[in-house]
């Protein structure tokens, strides 16, 4: 468990909030939940209804649909996000890599928080658009792969 005072220390450098006040900070630090995971746990399943974000304290998580990697994430990284804002189902699964502490903030005091800090909602749009970002990056290298074997394979014929 972390100490009040590490916690703060901790949010301060998640990404999401920085260049949040502290005094905010304390109060968000304090209402989050501090929960704890095996190795191989699945967080939360694709499909799932989502009502919360996760932040990875210690350790690490693989984001995945079915037995494909997405991503994984260590220390100061979220997921869970994307259901927050659009309350739709879970879009990947989420299990853990080795035991893992993470803080969790649900709906309900995210949008106090964005009331309070409407900074808070720009940071996540950013974390949001950069995922896209590099999910694009890596859906346009597949596909240079992929023409690019196509055209050895066709010229070799």
């Amino acid at each position: 468990m972390l100490s009040s005072v590490e916690r703060l220390l901790f949010i301060r450098a998640v990404p999401i909030f920085q260049e949040l006040r502290d005094d905010f900070l304390v109060r968000l630090a304090s209402v989050m939940d501090e929960l704890s995971f095996p190795t191989q746990h699945t967080i939360f399943t694709q499909g799932q209804e989502g009502r919360s974000l996760y932040i990875v304290v210690s350790g690490k998580v693989r984001v995945h649909i079915g037995d494909r990697d997405l991503a994984q994430l260590e220390q100061g990284a979220c997921f869970g996000e994307m259901s927050l804002f659009d309350a739709e189902p879970r879009s990947a699964s989420v299990s853990t890599i080795e035991p893992c502490d993470c803080l969790m903030l649900t709906q309900l005091q995210l949008y106090d928080a964005i009331d309070e800090t409407p900074g808070i909602a720009v940071n996540i749009i950013r974390l949001l658009s950069r995922r896209i970002r590099e999910l694009n990056q890596k859906s346009n290298a597949l596909e240079a792969k992929i023409q690019e074997q196509d055209l050895s394979t066709s010229g070799s014929n």
